[in-house]
């Protein structure tokens, strides 16, 4: 093996660049800094929840910067990494060493670290604030929330818990099934917040992520996270975006009923939701007809979830509870919104 020379390094980055890496575009794009006071805010409220007192002393090791924790929660969002393999991944790859500015020569935040400052954003429900913050910046730059909105739900997949019926029907009647509470370490593997849901046929375990999607630049404009088997209508209203310039409302037949329909009316949106079949009598030709029309539009929210299955890593999450599956879904979104942004600047680039 050769001793690398001075500038070896240098050359190797100048082949990535070559590459269409989406982490350089991030790095340039994105405003990081706007994300600080946010974050230290939150690990501050955690550390004083942890301790009782606020840090008094600046003795001992000092922690990571935590924007550049940030950056390796967006990491595991945008490859869809656990822990362990967000570290390994780090040392390994040059990619992620230059995308959070460390060397060879830097220490390297390990997977305890990782799940430390996300646990932080996660008790102190801070994942909602760092949305709010990117959002803002969108704002700022001439992406306004336009030409209505999409509202769309999918289901999102955490590792099954193998219980017994009886402990299956303990936990959905929000009760310790027995035996749980003299085994801790038992207890603490188990997601009691995860239900199962059937769609086309199929079981599901796991989660919801309802999104709301403007129309015009296919940004999530908001969101909310439930169990699998809470019904879409029931996050419908939480979902809409006054904000939106539009008025047009589009979702599908899940979102149709008479109730909804009345509420929209009442805040001025328009309906653009699909029409359904109803028992003993199916859609006539035009509503089939206004259906397909709607589809067209409705599809966009599709890209989105498609985006994240097949250039994110999929969907799986491997936290447990809803609390922290909350922060591990919304940082997708708003991670998913970075990637976003930057390919619209760069098409503008582009077009100048």
């Amino acid at each position: 093996m050769t001793q690398p020379g001075f500038f070896d390094l240098s050359h190797r980055y100048e082949t990535l660049d070559a590459k269409p890496d989406p982490l350089v575009a991030l790095n340039q794009l994105i405003p990081w800094e706007t994300f600080r006071p946010a974050l230290r805010a939150a690990l501050e409220t955690a550390g004083q929840r942890a301790t009782g007192e606020t840090r008094k002393s600046a003795a001992g090791r000092k922690p990571w910067d935590e924007v550049l924790m940030f950056k390796v929660l967006v990491l595991q969002a945008l490859y869809n990494l656990g822990d362990d393999n967000v570290e390994y991944m780090i040392r390994d790859r040059l990619s992620f060493m230059r995308f959070l500015g460390l060397g060879l020569e830097h220490r390297v935040p390990d997977a305890k670290t990782v799940w430390l400052y996300r646990e932080a954003l996660a008790q102190t429900g801070a994942g909602e604030a760092l949305f709010d913050v990117f959002d803002g910046h969108l704002k700022q730059n001439g992406y306004l929330a336009m030409g209505g909105q999409i509202v769309d739900a999918t289901i999102v997949p955490v590792p099954k818990n193998r219980n017994s019926r009886e402990e299956n029907e303990a936990i959905k009647a929000g009760e310790l099934p027995e035996g749980w509470d003299s085994q801790p370490a038992k207890r603490r593997q188990k997601d009691r917040d995860a239900r199962w849901t059937k769609k086309h046929g199929r079981s599901h375990y796991g989660y919801k992520n309802h999104i709301c999607v403007d129309r015009c630049h296919k940004f999530v404009r908001r969101y909310t996270v439930t169990d699998a088997a809470r019904h879409d209508s029931q996050e419908f209203d939480g979902l809409l975006d006054p904000a939106n310039t539009g008025k047009d409302v589009w979702g599908d037949s899940a979102y149709r009923s008479a109730e909804t329909e009345e509420r929209l009316a009442a805040k001025h949106f328009r309906s653009r939701i699909h029409r359904r079949a109803r028992r003993n009598r199916g859609l006539s030709e035009r509503e089939e007809q206004g259906n397909k029309t709607r589809s067209k539009v409705r599809a966009r929210v599709e890209h989105v979830f498609g985006h994240m299955v097949t250039a994110m890593g999929g969907k799986l999450v491997r936290t447990i509870g809803i609390v922290r599956a909350k922060v591990k879904v919304g940082l997708s979104n708003l991670t998913y919104n970075m990637r976003r942004y930057t390919g619209l600047e760069r098409r503008k680039e582009a077009a100048a």
